[in-house]
């Protein structure tokens, strides 16, 4: 498979002339501006004239009458933000995820939120980086760039954001080139020998050219040790780059490229056992080393192979701003490229049972184009369009190690010993014997399970708001969405085990190993772990979805007065078909007849789900936005509900994928900023939700299947509070000092449906930094995250044909650390 960077390089030309072509004529986005990056006293100057794009316009934060946190410039340099993951401590109702593998990376906001580890599940959040749409995790983790601010949009942002964005948005906005000379660099050491070095420099070239190029390079060694003589766990290897260049011909016209490529190269993720089943017992038998159930947190793996991540993405893009007599035109074109590649010890034990490796490529083209009228008294609207691209291409194989016959053997033996049944030999050794198969054929070393997927995916949105002003205070918007989305699927599985492809009692040899060995055989098909799969499209199953939709957002907002704002708002949401692109994808139970009748069926056929169809989000939301001098307050009340909600569990092998009937959730949600005094700033956030499954009729519990109606939503904390205190001094006149204190704490609560309820995730966290700034541009700073090394889990699932085991990732001990910068600017 050829790099992004390859790709990239063959393409970069044709693409950059193509899209220099058709955005020729379009038009001038909207600014943005950095706030918040002085003293206290210049943060209450500032206070009301934060400007936000969460609508697609360029408006104050405390105007905007969306549930929006901004994060700026400051905190996250402050609080020592240092990738995407990092802002859950910072950004109340936001929730990251990271699971096996670097990539797996999910968001949710409102406890609302999937599409991490399966990768035909698109993100209900939506993450945008300078208006580009990043459609996978892996391509959304890297190291951030230079910021001016993060914006957090909660709840759905379909009618402006279109596809994927039915639980709301991540848009991220970088600083654009300098024409006057500036640059930075930075240089930091931690614990677990972390070495970080950044750099930005930006200059003008001429008067309409400025350009601006950064980069970096974060290494740590990994802090979970292991016990078979391997590299430690979850390190950290990635390097980025991105240069950027703006051209302004004129007054009213503007062109900005850019172009980025990333890179990580990791062993991740560690897992620890929480629940240790009868079948740990097995393996100590067989020589193989487990985790301890009872000191879940001691960061230490027992693999015999490295579970490797590496990840190459890259991507270009060209953003035309062009201001006309009364509206302006945008246009935002990008192509990205993103490869995965993994290989991993699945079973997470020392003996070698069962292999996994794999590779995730996708490709992706947008297409953004927007009118936007230009202020007026009376009446603003903007139209747009939407355009996305993808191919999804995977393979995943499954290696069985020399140890799973026997794993499996010494299992079989405990089974039937425990009926008083003793087969010399043991049983798989006999079923071959009498099915006329050679010796060890059955669950052998080296036999493989490899299940290949492309996915095609076109779609188109169509989106129009319309602001009008019925007084100087009142103001009314509506806005509607009409999304198109269609996507064809090809999935293959080549098998090349006996008894996992074929074993069957209705056969003549499973006749006669059942009447001499009654009842073995249903016991042998109880380990085909993975069952035979049937490959689509075929003349039953199309491989195909359509699906299309109208969302619509109808506001009222109204200005008390020059510090406080209301608004009541409703909004719909709208996410397509998403497809199991795992090995746990199955027919669906009504297509069983017709794939009977057509001779399609596998021996020992299973059924259960291909997709989840569309899933439909609508939100009633009250809130009050206030900005004064003294500090900032916003309330948001709201009724916010899912229909056909993708609930994608993990179950070992892959996933079970299906539609909960409904999800809600009625939560509050208060975050504010008080000047204390002129040298302390205090803030807090908290969310309060009430989460239920309105219906989830097939639900997956512990135990199979189950009716979840009624029910809490796993993963999903009910309180969270989020607060800080910056304080501010001055050690000597030419130095500002800070002080930053942040604490997170969630709920508890219940981690996946499919593991015991005592499996509970409860986080209170703490992080800090102190740092000093020095008129000649040097800042020191001290940090750490996690400082009290608050212990929970991140997640949890059941382990891979260890039944009664329960596995997950423990959180991130506590890091620390020192960093120098050096700012100059002209």
């Amino acid at each position: 498979m050829k790099t992004p960077i390859h790709r990239l390089n063959t393409i970069s030309r044709s693409v950059i002339v193509a899209l220099v072509a058709c955005s020729a004529q379009l038009a001038l986005a909207q600014e943005t501006v950095s706030t918040n990056t002085g003293s206290v006293d210049e943060d209450k100057e500032d206070i009301e004239t934060i400007l936000v794009t969460a609508n697609k316009r360029l408006q104050s934060l405390k105007d905007t009458p969306i549930a929006v946190t901004v994060t700026n410039q400051q905190t996250i340099e402050q609080s020592k933000v240092l990738d995407i993951k990092d802002l859950q401590a910072v950004v109340p109702s936001l929730r990251v995820s990271q699971l096996n593998f670097a990539a797996n990376t999910n968001f949710s906001i409102r406890g609302f939120g999937n599409g991490s580890n399966n990768v035909g599940i698109e993100p209900s959040v939506g993450v945008f980086i300078d208006g580009v749409y990043r459609s996978r995790a892996g391509s959304q983790i890297s190291d951030l760039p230079k910021l001016e601010r993060v914006e957090v949009l909660r709840g759905p942002q379909s009618t402006l954001f279109g596809k994927n964005a039915s639980a709301g948005v991540i848009s991220i906005i970088t600083g654009k080139p300098s024409f006057d000379p500036e640059a930075k660099v930075e240089l930091a050491v931690g614990n677990y020998n972390q070495r970080l070095i950044n750099g930005y420099y930006s200059a003008g070239l001429s008067d309409t050219v400025a350009v601006a190029v950064s980069g970096g390079v974060n290494k740590r060694d990994g802090y979970t040790d292991s016990l078979s003589g391997l590299s430690a766990v979850n390190d950290k290897d990635r390097w980025n780059v991105r240069a950027q260049a703006i051209y302004e011909p004129s007054d009213d016209l503007r062109f900005r490229f850019i172009a980025d490529y990333n890179e990580i190269d990791e062993i991740c993720c560690t897992t620890t056992n929480i629940v240790n089943g009868p079948t740990s017992l097995i393996i100590q038998a067989l020589g193989g080393q487990t985790l301890d159930d009872q000191t879940p947190f001691s960061y230490e793996s027992a693999l015999n192979q490295d579970s490797l991540t590496k990840i190459e993405d890259g991507g270009l893009s060209l953003q035309v701003d062009k201001e006309f007599d009364g509206f302006s035109l945008t246009s935002i074109s990008a192509y990205r490229v993103s490869d995965l590649e993994t290989s991993s010890d699945d079973d997470h034990t020392s003996l070698d049972i069962i292999l996994g490796s794999g590779i995730f490529g996708t490709e992706t083209f947008t297409q953004e184009i927007r009118l936007t009228s230009d202020n007026s008294d009376k009446f603003e609207w903007m139209l747009g369009a939407f355009y996305f691209d993808e191919e999804v291409t995977r393979t995943g194989d499954l290696i069985f190690g020399e140890f799973l016959r026997p794993y499996f053997d010494t299992q079989i033996a405990a089974v039937l010993g425990a009926a008083g049944v003793v087969i010399p030999g043991g049983l798989l050794g006999t079923v071959e014997a009498l099915t006329g198969n050679a010796p060890g054929s059955f669950f052998g070393p080296n036999t493989y399970i490899t299940t290949d997927y492309i996915q095609d995916n076109q779609a188109y949105s169509l989106f129009a708001t319309f602001d009008y002003h019925i007084s100087e205070n009142l103001t009314a918007t509506v806005g509607l969405n009409y999304t198109d989305d269609e996507k064809d699927l090809q999935i293959t599985q080549l098998l090349n085990d006996d008894v996992m492809s074929s074993f069957d009692a209705a056969t003549v040899n499973g006749g006669i190993i059942n009447t001499v060995l009654p009842g073995t055989v249903p016991l042998i098909q109880a380990f085909q772990f993975v069952p035979p799969f049937l490959d689509f499209p075929n003349s039953v199953e199309s491989g195909r979805s359509s699906d299309s939709d109208t969302t619509w957002t109808a506001r009222l907002a109204y200005k008390l007065n020059d510090s406080w704002n209301i608004y009541g708002s409703a909004a719909t949401g709208f996410k397509a078909t998403s497809w199991n692109l795992s090995r746990d994808s199955r027919p669906f139970a009504t297509d069983q007849a017709a794939l009977e009748a057509a001779g399609l069926t596998q021996v020992n056929q299973n059924y259960g789900t291909r997709y989840a169809g569309p899933e439909q989000s609508k939100v009633y939301e009250l809130g009050i936005k206030g900005g004064f001098k003294e500090g900032s307050l916003n309330i948001a009340l709201f009724d916010q509900t899912i229909e056909g909600f993708q609930s994608s569990i993990f179950v070992g092998t892959g996933f079970v994928l299906a539609n909960a009937g409904k999800q809600s959730t009625t939560g509050l949600e208060v975050e504010g900023s008080y000047f204390a005094t002129d040298d302390l700033t205090l803030s807090f956030a908290g969310t309060f939700l009430d989460p239920k499954f309105d219906s989830f009729v097939g639900g997956l519990g512990v135990d199979g299947p189950e009716d979840l109606s009624g029910s809490k939503p796993a993963g999903v904390h009910e309180q969270s509070v989020n607060v800080s205190a910056t304080y501010y001094f001055e050690p000597m006149s030419d130095i500002l000092g800070y002080m930053r204190v942040g604490y997170l704490w969630e709920s508890p609560t219940r981690i996946a449906n499919n593991v015991p309820e005592s499996i509970e995730r409860e986080v209170s966290t703490f992080n800090a930094s102190l740092g000093l700034e020095m008129e000649n541009g040097l800042t020191i700073q001290v940090w750490a995250r996690n400082l009290t090394n608050d212990e929970y889990f991140v997640g949890a699932y059941p382990a891979l044909i260890q039944g009664g085991t329960f596995s997950g990732y423990p959180s991130q001990p506590r890091t620390f650390g020192i960093s120098f910068s050096y700012a100059w600017a002209e």
